[in-house]
């Protein structure tokens, strides 16, 4: 059975930094892709960041780039998401999700095409 636990949430003042990081059971690369994503109260859930773990490949939604960093490393089988310079705005559950099968060209963000999900971590930021 497939697990993703996330980690590394938390309470973090504006601008501060936060580094989630997810864990996956199986090794990374059995994965075709492996993204983040993020529900804040009353939006709806988005993708924020997905990485092709036999590539190293990544991408961001337009918000996040330049302050977001999505990594993997394939030894540990994990998917780190480095946060800097946080606004209130990123306040969210932060959720990784992963996906074993061949998918529709930019469908990166779409939630349905991952079948395999973490739990989620908090992520508040606020002073």
């Amino acid at each position: 059975q497939v697990q993703l636990v996330e980690s590394g949430g938390g309470l973090v003042q504006p601008g501060g930094s936060l580094r989630l990081s997810c864990a996956a059971s199986h090794s990374t690369l059995d994965y075709s892709s492996i993204a983040w994503f993020r529900q804040a109260p009353g939006k709806e859930r988005e993708g924020v960041s997905c990485i092709e773990p036999r590539t190293g490949d990544t991408l961001y939604i337009n918000p996040v780039k330049g302050r977001f960093r999505i990594t993997r490393d394939s030894a540990k089988n994990t998917v780190d998401l480095q946060m800097i310079n946080l606004p209130p705005a990123d306040t969210a559950v932060y959720s990784c999700a992963a996906t074993d099968k061949a998918f529709q060209p930019l469908a990166f963000f779409s939630a349905a095409t991952y079948n395999y999900w973490g739990q989620g971590t908090q992520v508040t930021v606020s002073s």
